[in-house]
């Protein structure tokens, strides 16, 4: 038994004993048995069967898995370009017709977001003054007049400077309430192309070219290429993970909106707290699971991204993020179902977030290999610079513990619930 459970902290960067009392205590609580035990065998089954369809045996060299990790990409990059009728995505007519095929997928979504005239007037009492210098306008009211509202608002992410927009714009936020926000369509769109030069910092800084707008409920591209190799698989994958993210926070802005009004528990002060991504900073648990009960921490960010020996990844934990990733990936293989009749191989990825092991290397090193499509795709794009990411594979393994004894739904359920809190205590 505990082969299995150090197997699984292996990939984790977790301890042992970590692994060992979180199936205790679930087992306790759900009656559930074996399930560490049944994770290990459906990773080693999933491995062996991806590394048969490319001809390699699960002791295959790191190197060579990666590589051909990267490779299924590329091709899957090229069936998607023939799928999208070969896009310029420099172009606003490239983009709009993957937009359309990733509406037709994903279909109408409802959600409670910031009413126009309430955003209208926070740009008017705090005008982006670079944006309008950009747009070439002296006030505000004049740009409003003339400009696409939704492409404003989106541009102040891009075009304004951090320091303004969480100590002035944002400030706003705070005497928010939900009477000044209403429930209608979110928005997939294409930005003007008047706005790529504003944009060419925050491109280079992200290597891609969607964004989104949480309370407004917008998901938005911007017209651009950056002539890397998989990167309208790359963007279509991102886009199908915003419109999860967005309804997701949606249902939380309704949920924020029944709370009971506290001092200390506004619905700006709850809205804020949601769109910075705020994560709990101390540990509820001092560790001790023996007869007590056990803390799950809620992270709705990729902590991983700032600073990979956190302390908070390596304690029980679940992630929106994957959440938002695993619906990504079966979005993504309903656009081969719906245009080809078959998936045509983008079923690969398919529960394949959570699924990484070592492999040996010819110097007798062990590396960790991630299958997950976000992971495989991201080290694509740095493969100059020689970089690996796994994170995205990390986080996904703890929500399929989590979803091994809870269910799918309960997992949902529980992130949103505890979003704020920062903790689920089972």
């Amino acid at each position: 038994m505990g082969q299995v459970h150090e197997k699984l902290a292996r990939i984790l960067r977790t301890d042992k004993d970590t692994i060992i009392n979180i199936d205790k205590r679930l087992s306790e609580v759900t009656g559930k048995k074996g399930i560490i035990e049944k994770i290990i065998s459906e990773k080693e089954r999933r491995i062996a069967e991806h590394l048969q369809i490319f001809g390699l045996s699960p002791a295959a060299s790191p190197r060579d898995v990666f590589q051909s990790l990267i490779k299924k990409v590329e091709a899957d990059e090229e069936f998607l370009k023939v799928v999208f009728g070969n896009p310029d995505s420099s172009r606003p007519e490239g983009l709009a017709r993957i937009l359309e095929i990733i509406r037709g997928v994903v279909g109408p979504t409802k959600g409670f977001f910031l009413k126009e005239e309430k955003a209208r007037e926070f740009l008017t009492k705090e005008p982006p003054k670079k944006v309008m210098e950009y747009l070439g306008y002296s006030s505000s009211e004049a740009m409003l007049g003339k400009e696409n509202l939704f492409e404003v608002y989106s541009a102040l992410r891009f075009v304004e400077d951090s320091e303004w927009m969480n100590g002035v714009f944002f400030k706003q936020y705070e005497a928010l309430t939900p009477d000044d926000f209403e429930e209608r369509e979110i928005r997939l769109q294409v930005l003007d192309i008047k706005w790529l030069r504003s944009a060419e910092h925050f491109l280079t800084h992200k290597l891609h070219n969607i964004s989104h707008l949480k309370e407004m409920g917008v998901v938005f591209v911007i017209p651009a290429t950056f002539g890397i190799s998989g990167e309208i698989l790359r963007m279509t994958s991102l886009i199908f993970h915003y419109l999860s993210e967005v309804p997701y926070y949606s249902d939380m802005f309704r949920r924020i909106a029944k709370m009971p009004t506290g001092e200390k528990s506004s619905f700006g002060s709850n809205l804020i707290s949601l769109l910075r991504g705020d994560v709990i900073d101390r540990n509820p648990s001092d560790n001790n699971f023996e007869g007590g009960r056990m803390f799950w921490l809620v992270i709705q960010r990729y902590l991983a991204k700032d600073d990979q020996n956190d302390w908070r990844l390596f304690v029980p934990h679940i992630n929106p993020e994957a959440i938002h990733w695993l619906r990504a990936e079966e979005h993504l293989v309903e656009v081969g179902k719906k245009f080809q009749g078959v998936s045509r191989g983008l079923d690969f990825w398919l529960n394949m977030d959570w699924v990484g092991d070592f492999f040996r290397d010819d110097d007798g090193n062990d590396i960790l290999i991630s299958f997950d499509l976000v992971d495989t795709v991201m080290s694509l794009v740095k493969k100059k610079e020689h970089i690996k990411f796994l994170y995205h594979h990390e986080e996904a393994l703890w929500n399929k513990i989590f979803m091994e004894y809870f269910g799918r739904e309960k997992l949902v359920a529980y992130s949103q619930e505890h979003l704020l809190k920062g903790y689920v205590e089972i």
